[in-house]
């Protein structure tokens, strides 16, 4: 008997209206459901996208409820609140989110506690800890999308330069999803050959060009959100790669958000690792041996969000 694969998005702003069609087009799943506060835009972004059944082919998506979710095998949460005026204080809005996602996970754990959860809302590495907190699920069962988004954008820019598909290309941005992400250089590589003091295909690796390319990825969020208000389209693209290593039990090592409990001495903190995903949730976390550099960056990460974290009203 073919297994059904049921998805929930709670959130239908830019980023989980981006995910549903990403999901819808790549039919991830046989059924979405969508739940927002405001029912009437889950309705339309599911009418909307039923239209183009007939050409992607048997997926249903509809609106529903927090009960609707029951046999959800992943649910993402995209939901949050924007900042409503520039008097709006980052902190307070954080505390905001939180709220929000206590509502939400209170609900989640009461219909849907066996599915694993997918958090996409920023500042994500914060929130997937607040979630881990406020929950009763396993940890392992509770993913931030975390620097995929990053990863992505470093290896297109990096293929790019050296004139090879981004598939080709080896190298992850791991720590915060954000201004103190961590760049691995030192495990970055193409074809099994290390990027850093080689040559290859006629392209050296230079300090210069490397920082320019690390510095566009890490500012590649802000480029787009000067051009077009925010970013959606590619988050919703990474959102279903990791929906893809769980629905089909890929164990595929993907840069995501989780509590680092002990990795490179990082505690009491959610931040991007690699790890093995798969029908689990979590499986396990590959630990790259990384510079001294590279590890000194990371405690710098973690103690970004820590500081932030200590100003929570999370427990």
């Amino acid at each position: 008997m073919i297994q059904r694969r049921t998805v929930g998005i709670v959130g239908t702003g830019n980023v989980g209206v981006a995910a549903a069609y990403a999901l819808f087009n790549q039919r991830l799943a046989n059924e979405i459901i969508l739940v927002d506060k405001d029912q009437e835009r889950a309705e339309g972004e599911a009418m909307d996208l039923m239209h183009g059944q007939l050409l992607v082919g048997n997926v249903n998506v509809r609106a529903g409820n927090y009960s609707d979710l029951s046999n959800a095998q992943v649910i993402v949460i995209s939901a949050g609140i924007s900042q409503g005026s520039p008097d709006d204080s980052r902190l307070d809005l954080l505390n905001k989110n939180i709220e929000v996602f206590r509502d939400i996970i209170e609900q989640l754990d009461s219909h849907a506690p066996e599915a694993i959860l997918v958090i996409a809302t920023n500042p994500v590495d914060i929130l997937t800890f607040a979630t881990q907190k406020i929950s009763n699920r396993a940890s392992s069962k509770i993913i931030g999308t975390g620097t995929l988004l990053d990863t992505a954008r470093f290896r297109s820019l990096l293929g790019k330069y050296y004139g090879v598909d981004p598939k080709s290309v080896h190298a992850y941005i791991l720590g915060e999803h954000g201004d103190s992400e961590v760049p691995i250089w030192s495990q970055a590589a193409i074809g099994g050959k290390p990027l850093k003091n080689n040559e290859i295909l006629g392209h050296h690796f230079d300090d210069t060009t490397m920082d320019s390319l690390f510095e566009q990825t890490k500012n590649a969020a802000y480029r787009i959100i000067e051009r077009k208000g925010y970013t959606n389209t590619a988050i919703g693209v990474v959102i279903a790669r990791i929906l893809r290593a769980i629905l089909e039990d890929e164990s595929n090592v993907l840069p995501i958000s989780i509590n680092a409990k002990g990795s490179y001495d990082i505690h009491d903190v959610c931040l991007s690792l690699p790890c093995s995903v798969g029908i689990d949730g979590v499986e396990g976390r590959i630990l790259p041996d990384i510079s001294k550099e590279e590890h000194e960056g990371l405690q710098h990460s973690a103690a970004i969000l820590k500081e932030q974290i200590k100003k929570l009203d999370i427990d």
